[in-house]
């Protein structure tokens, strides 16, 4: 009798050990998958597997143009700030308005403060072109025409958007993410931020993983905020106390009227 007790006893302690082994491997499998915990790969998925856009030396500029900058005093510029390959005398802000360094190709630039570096402002010019070539050559959006152009309301989530035609932007938007999601918008018309409309960002999401690769010219209204990089292939409008948290990286000009470009 003795044994037989001895022998049930055994043979529970058996099955509750082997149950809490197979428990332990189910956890253990669920853990290498990214089920469970804090290790999980759910921030991948969401991307989508974006990488940033490589700006190369056009990443160290806050404003960077080719044809040159126009300005109506008095801007607030935090930031280095140059042009290339126009003159000079085409970078339409003071010293007084940059807190960063003004390079120019020549003499003609800005005095006292400005830098003549031709070489440099050479590199950033290639490098901001590579950087757009690249933005606009990213396959397989997350979405496609996302509000038939209109996405004025949304919210926005990290991915890669793309536009076949003009972007509007005539209400608030919230760009929503973690701060290394990555967000690119590729928009091959125009795009148009009406006045007063603001970009808000959320859940940490932050500016310098923000690309605009705009093909046409981008115009932001009067007092509007935006958030993000933009690449542009043409002109770089900002209106009448309009602001910007990142970087106007132009191919042809930029026009500034009162605002605030602060570097991300």
């Amino acid at each position: 009798m003795k044994l037989i007790n001895v022998l049930t006893v055994t043979a529970i302690s058996f099955v509750a050990l082997m149950g809490a082994c197979k428990k332990d491997q189910f956890k253990e499998f669920q853990d290498s998958k990214g089920m469970l915990g804090t290790n999980s790969n759910a921030s991948k998925t969401k991307t989508g597997g974006l990488s940033r856009v490589n700006l190369g030396v056009a990443g160290e500029f806050v404003i960077l143009s080719k044809s040159g900058i126009t300005n109506v005093y008095k801007s607030v510029i935090t930031g280095d700030v140059g042009s290339s390959p126009i003159t000079g005398a085409a970078i339409g802000v003071t010293c007084a308005e940059v807190s960063g360094t003004i390079y120019s190709v020549n003499a003609a630039g800005p005095l006292p403060c400005r830098v003549t570096n031709a070489s440099r402002l050479t590199t950033a010019v290639g490098d901001m072109q590579t950087a757009y070539t690249d933005a606009a050559g990213r396959s397989n959006p997350n979405f496609l025409n996302l509000g038939a152009g209109n996405i004025g309301g949304k919210t926005l989530t990290p991915g890669l958007y793309k536009w076949t035609t003009a972007l509007i932007i005539p209400t608030n938007i919230t760009i929503s993410g973690g701060p290394n999601d990555i967000f690119i918008f590729q928009v091959a018309g125009t795009l148009t931020m009406s006045s007063a409309v603001r970009i808000t960002l959320s859940g940490g999401a932050q500016a310098k993983n923000i690309f605009w690769q705009v093909a046409g010219a981008v115009t932001l209204g009067t007092t509007s905020h935006f958030e993000g990089i933009i690449l542009g292939k043409t002109g770089i409008n900002l209106q009448t106390g309009g602001t910007i948290n990142g970087r106007l990286l132009a191919q042809t000009a930029v026009t500034l009227q009162k605002n605030t470009v602060t570097k991300p």
